[in-house]
């Protein structure tokens, strides 16, 4: 079920707060993607930015459990969202 693209960026919000809170994981993500702590503060007004906090979040399963675990969604809703950001409908 495709999200409104408001939905979706609140809940790729909330993704990025899960990744500054997690210090183990931030730094992988900082290592994959590229960003910086500065592109944290000017990715969260970014929908395709956070588009890619979600692709980072939904390659592994358990970040994904333990995302939707801290901020209360089904994980169902997830995917959903991403696609409903730019890029993807690209999303495998």
């Amino acid at each position: 079920m495709k999200q409104t693209s408001e939905r979706a960026e609140a809940i790729a919000l909330k993704a990025l707060e899960f990744l500054v809170a997690d210090e183990e994981l931030l730094p992988i993500f900082f290592g994959s993607s590229g960003s910086s702590v500065d592109d944290l503060t000017t990715g969260a007004t970014d929908p395709a930015f956070l588009g890619s906090v979600l692709d980072f979040i939904l390659m592994d399963d358990k970040w994904v459990i333990q995302f939707c675990n801290a901020h209360n969604l089904d994980c169902a809703d997830v995917l959903p969202a991403r696609q409903s950001l730019p890029g993807g409908e690209q999303y495998n």
